[in-house]
């Protein structure tokens, strides 16, 4: 039996470490694929819950907007309007009542859509791009070093 330290047998030590290795690296390859996979899954789904919150919230104040609109409508419109028709006349106290109503809905609307837009549409770019650098990866092309 040969010493495995031995000067003569450490080529021969060294080859079947490496040959081991080989082997070992190509029985994980399924575990490391497999588990690429999940981590690629559950990136996508990160990805999508987070557009989709935006997209929620977006429609939260759209619904916000037309709730408020209703009632200012409703309300303040009358009360507004009388009030400033005390010191002007009648039309021109419903007209600056209106605009400054319009005003605020507006804005609503437009802080609305502006989280509508971060959520739209609802694809998983980043995902999508690590997906891209891993089969880029597979393939030995391009830079996929992190």
């Amino acid at each position: 039996m040969s010493n495995p330290t031995s000067p003569g047998s450490s080529s021969a030590a060294s080859s079947s470490a490496k040959k081991k290795s080989l082997i070992a690296l190509i029985g994980d390859l399924p575990g490391l694929v497999g588990s690429l996979i999940r981590d690629e899954i559950e990136q996508i789904k990160k990805e999508l819950t987070a557009k989709l919150v935006s997209l929620g919230i977006g429609a939260g104040l759209f619904a916000g907007a037309a709730f408020f609109a209703f009632f200012a409508f409703a309300v303040l419109i009358a009360a507004a309007v009388l009030g400033i028709a005390t010191a002007l006349p009648g039309w021109l106290a419903a007209l600056i009542v209106a605009v400054a109503l319009l005003v605020i809905t507006a804005i609503l609307v437009l802080i609305g859509l502006r989280k509508v837009k971060k959520g739209v549409p609802p694809v998983p770019e980043q995902a999508i791009e690590s997906v891209k650098n891993d089969v880029r990866a597979i393939k030995g092309v391009g830079n996929y070093d992190r």
